[in-house]
């Protein structure tokens, strides 16, 4: 038995009154919007003393790869970093304005060592407010004074505080090298390891994924930013061919006469 959901009283609460229309609609043809499908392989991984994020540099336009080296690390503060997944220009335009934000906020703290917390609760309720379609999946990483954070943040404002993270459409090859290899005795050189291995599993088995691999190494003693860290994807050398003198047959030849009419020397100082 089919609802009415025109004679549900909506006052106060959610409205559903469009969904009969909308199913209206799909009957007569019209095809309604969806969600844009976009690649990406991004991961976190906290260790002893750091805290790691990994990105591919693969963006997509549906089967269309748009760019192979684009950058999808951003800069939030002096002490915390943020990868991007989803829509290029929505993890870019939000990054910034927290990123500002944090800028602001360094000048109460000393040594700039703005609380991670400030800059994922600014990042949860911007994305909140628009209640997904601002498409921007955020692992956010820092080290503050109470210690180092690590944060998965949803184009929808949901929000999680894990050891290790991976989110994109790579995400479920990423995962799978994090929990079977993660432990909270990582030193730096086994945490990027990890880290590249599994953005490599996203790299290798996601179509939306691939290229480089970009490292960042955040420590209490300054931020390390490695980009192209690991390139698995490198294009061979292109082969040179030599063509022996006169392969080309010529066909025809003509020959323009120039009569000189005037002729200068000019003297230049070196």
């Amino acid at each position: 038995m089919a609802l009415n959901y025109s004679s549900i009283d909506d006052d106060g609460a959610f409205s559903f009154r469009n969904l009969e229309r909308n199913a209206k609609l799909e009957k007569m043809g019209l095809k309604m919007p969806s969600f844009r499908k976009t690649g990406t392989t991004i991961v976190g991984v906290t260790t002893r003393d750091c805290v790691i994020l990994a990105a591919d540099t693969r963006a997509t336009s549906d089967t269309i790869v748009m760019e192979k080296n684009c950058e999808k690390i951003h800069y939030i503060g002096k002490y915390m970093h943020c990868c991007g997944a989803g829509t290029a220009a929505d993890t870019m335009q939000v990054t910034r304005m927290v990123s500002a934000n944090v800028s602001l906020q360094a000048f109460k703290f000393p040594d700039e060592m703005v609380p991670v917390a400030f800059a994922a609760r600014s990042l949860r309720q911007y994305l909140f407010k628009y209640m997904g379609y601002v498409s921007a999946a955020l692992i956010l990483g820092g080290i503050d004074n109470t210690g180092s954070h690590l944060y998965s943040i949803y184009s929808h404002g949901s929000i999680d505080k894990l050891p290790y993270i991976s989110m994109g459409s790579g995400s479920m090859a990423a995962i799978s090298e994090l929990e079977s290899r993660w432990n909270e005795n990582l030193t730096e050189e086994e945490g990027m390891k990890l880290a590249c291995d599994a953005i490599l599993g996203g790299v290798f088995n996601d179509l939306g994924s691939g290229s480089n691999v970009d490292l960042c190494i955040i420590k209490k003693d300054g931020t390390r930013m490695l980009r192209n860290y690991l390139t698995p994807n490198k294009k061979p050398a292109t082969a040179k061919y030599v063509y022996p003198t006169g392969l080309t047959k010529v066909l025809r030849k003509s020959e323009i006469k120039f009569q000189v009419a005037e002729e200068t020397v000019m003297e230049v100082d070196s």
